[in-house]
């Protein structure tokens, strides 16, 4: 997994996030939003950039939402690169996790496999996806805090799946807030491909100001 860092690679707080080759040119301009966001707090950002957005991704397999490309089963993997080859080399240090779209669903899917992170920021997750509320409603959440962001345009669709991400995500809110999560959603003005660097940075540098 090819990994590019962002930021002070001293830092105590590293922020991991999945992308893929279209989103890494982004990654710059995200991590000067997140320093602007935070007053200049020191981070690493890693931006570990994923072959096969669809396989590497996806917690279990589900049928293809747009063309012909199913949804794999090779978030465990990603997952278990992310600890192995990011994280433990880094040592003692807070790890928050983090993504966009389908990326943002791994996030939140990652916390519910490791205590690793201190925190995940998931902007304009795919919370729609094939059972993962229910997941979510029956496992142990294993972190403190969970930013979550959707665009105000993104449920006004007429894609009968892409549709439900609105309620889907007001429904994943209502049960971390019930479970006592430090937990927040915010309404981004917009569709799904509205600045999403700058989404990512307001969920990281909301979790980096709770610390």
């Amino acid at each position: 997994m090819r990994t590019t860092y962002f930021g002070n690679r001293e830092a105590d707080i590293v922020l991991i996030q999945p992308v893929d080759e279209q989103e890494l040119p982004l990654m710059e301009r995200e991590a000067e939003l997140i320093r602007a966001m935070t007053g200049e707090r020191d981070f690493l950002l890693a931006a570990a950039q994923v072959e096969d957005w669809n396989r590497d991704l996806s917690p279990w397999p589900a049928p293809a939402v747009y063309g012909t490309e199913d949804f794999g089963s090779g978030g465990a993997d990603t997952l278990a690169r992310l600890l192995e080859g990011v994280a433990a080399p880094l040592g003692d240090r807070r790890f928050y996790v983090g993504g966009y779209s389908l990326a943002g669903l791994f996030a939140l899917w990652s916390v519910w496999q490791t205590d690793m992170f201190s925190g995940v920021a998931a902007a304009s997750p795919s919370v729609w996806f094939p059972g993962f509320l229910t997941y979510a409603a029956e496992n142990p959440l294993r972190t403190d805090a969970v930013y979550l962001s959707l665009g105000t345009k993104e449920e006004k669709t007429r894609h009968p799946i892409m549709s439900r991400v609105g309620d889907a995500i007001r429904m994943l809110h209502g049960q971390l807030e019930r479970a006592g999560t430090a937990c927040t959603l915010e309404w981004n003005e917009g569709n799904h491909f509205r600045e999403p660097e700058r989404r990512m940075a307001k969920g990281f540098a909301w979790l980096m100001d709770r610390r």
